[in-house]
């Protein structure tokens, strides 16, 4: 990942309700929520957490699909290995564990259903 888009994507955790809302997500799956599930369990208007998907979206952490009349909302699980392998690459001198396999190789950032099926 580039500084740029770490940059991007630090600024659009760096909200309260978006960074809930990622966390909400990487909890989902694969599978995601839609826009209105996602605005109930956090606590805020569909118009706010509207805004607020747009903005996470535009930095690359989240996706969106289209499903039926529902917009379902899922975590990219590579943007957000990317976003902390950025932050450990330097710290770690290049230990392979951390620069070596993505978090969803490794197994850290599978979503927990995923791991109960392996």
């Amino acid at each position: 990942m580039e500084e740029g888009q770490a940059l991007m994507s630090f600024a659009a955790l760096s909200q309260e309700t978006r960074l809930q809302i990622v966390r909400m997500l990487v909890v989902a799956g694969p599978e995601g929520m839609a826009a209105g599930a996602v605005a109930d369990k956090a606590g805020v208007s569909p118009s706010n957490v509207s805004f607020h998907l747009k903005e996470l979206e535009r930095s690359g952490l989240i996706a969106q699909r289209r499903e039926s009349r529902s917009i379902v909302y899922s975590a990219n699980y590579e943007a957000l290995s990317g976003l902390v392998q950025f932050l450990m690459m330097d710290c770690c001198a290049g230990h392979p564990r951390v620069v070596g396999k993505s978090a969803e190789e490794d197994g850290c950032c599978v979503p927990h259903a995923e791991k109960q099926d392996a």
